[in-house]
């Protein structure tokens, strides 16, 4: 994830190099979000099917060869192609990853998934500032090659720290694990049961609410972080290594947020989790374009931060809420259709940027923040505290 933000830090360079607009930068980054949000279903089925091992190590590797194509790219074809390329392999990883923390630590999923995110997060803020002095200092090809050996080295310690399971990856039917550790039979994660499973499941109205919460914090979270950077470079007039400090601020701030919203969702629930971080980041967005200077344009970035918390919260609910034998299939499907829809925000908002809205596409950001909100209020309250039972309590009688 610290490489797919490398993205809109080298966006400049990448529109001096190959020649293009707002709109088609904007392009690149939702063909990247697209790319990767069509990926989550094919990810999740495997993940019901195979070892999460398998999926994982294998996801890294293909990202390190679909790097390389990035990085040799000549044409703005290429470009795209390969991006298209590295956001499917980027996807196969997710959906094995959650699964993975629900098998291990059923108990504390919001907290096992803050943490790791805010490894996530780690990534994204090291990486794309080192990517944008590189690309700087040498090309912008070496922004984004540096991650190469990275990426092969992650695959072959996940292939060596994954633990394996019994029956990994059961599907609805196949009734017990077979030798191969595949936990399939001949129809696996697509069979008929499991379709008719999954839509049933997507009607129910926790899952429905989750989803559109979901969503519609993506389509804020994939415009603010694809033109942030070139936000404050070409409206407020910050340098480029500026801009690039303040995009891996936002994402270090990450590392403290999520494992603090992971943990609030394990004690309080959905929704008064999602108002604090809802409230203080929706409020950050629509203030910032009036804000001038460095130092208060550090202070909105801060709050705007609390976005970052959001999908801890919400991706921890909805994995709790989808029955087990359909967990990596139904939640694939969900990420599908949640960043199939964010990804087209990137080209609206720089559509938007080319037209000179810069500003009021912030002030849409803030307006879905706000309707988060009140999403968040309709989530069924019997579901969410059907989900906080099985959390861990302090109180014996909870």
């Amino acid at each position: 994830m610290g490489v797919r933000m490398i993205y809109p830090v080298l966006l400049p360079h990448l529109q001096a190099a190959y020649d293009l607009d707002y709109t088609t930068a904007g392009l690149l980054l939702t063909v990247l979000f697209l790319a990767y949000a069509f990926g989550q279903l094919p990810g999740g089925v495997l993940a019901d099917r195979f070892a999460e091992r398998h999926i994982l190590a294998g996801s890294v590797a293909l990202c390190a060869a679909t790097i390389l194509l990035v990085v040799t790219a000549g044409t703005p074809a290429l470009l795209f192609l390969a991006t298209i390329l590295f956001g499917f392999g980027a996807a196969l990883y997710a959906v094995a990853r959650y699964t993975t923390l629900a098998r291990l630590y059923p108990d504390t999923i919001g907290s096992a998934n803050g943490v790791t995110a805010a490894a996530q997060d780690a990534g994204q803020s090291v990486l794309p500032p080192l990517a944008g002095l590189l690309a700087g200092v040498l090309a912008w090809q070496y922004g984004f090659g540096f991650a190469i050996p990275l990426f092969v080295g992650v695959a072959i310690l996940l292939w060596w720290v994954v633990p394996e399971s019994d029956g990994e990856g059961s599907s609805v039917d196949s009734g017990a694990a077979d030798d191969s550790g595949t936990g399939t039979d001949a129809d696996g994660a697509l069979s008929l049961e499991t379709a008719r499973l999954v839509a049933s499941e997507l009607r129910n109205p926790s899952i429905m609410y989750g989803t559109a919460i979901f969503t519609l914090g993506l389509c804020i979270w994939q415009a603010f972080t694809g033109f942030y950077p070139t936000y404050v470079i070409e409206v407020k007039g910050l340098s480029s290594t500026v801009a690039s400090i303040l995009f891996g601020t936002f994402f270090a701030l990450g590392v403290v947020i999520k494992p603090i919203a992971g943990g609030a969702y394990d004690r309080i629930g959905l929704r008064r989790s999602l108002l604090v971080l809802l409230g203080v980041s929706g409020s950050a967005l629509a203030v910032l374009p009036f804000v001038e200077g460095l130092v208060p344009i550090a202070a909105i970035t801060v709050l705007v931060s609390f976005l970052l918390g959001f999908g801890v919260v919400t991706e921890a609910y909805l994995i709790l809420e989808l029955p087990e034998e359909i967990r990596g299939t139904g939640f694939g499907l969900l990420r599908t259709i949640a960043f199939g829809v964010g990804a087209l925000s990137p080209v609206v908002f720089g559509a938007a940027a080319d037209r000179g809205l810069f500003d009021y596409a912030f002030f849409a950001l803030a307006a879905i923040a706000a309707v988060m909100i009140l999403l968040a209020l309709r989530v069924p309250a019997a579901k969410e505290t059907e989900s906080d039972d099985r959390r861990p309590s302090e109180d014996p009688s909870a």
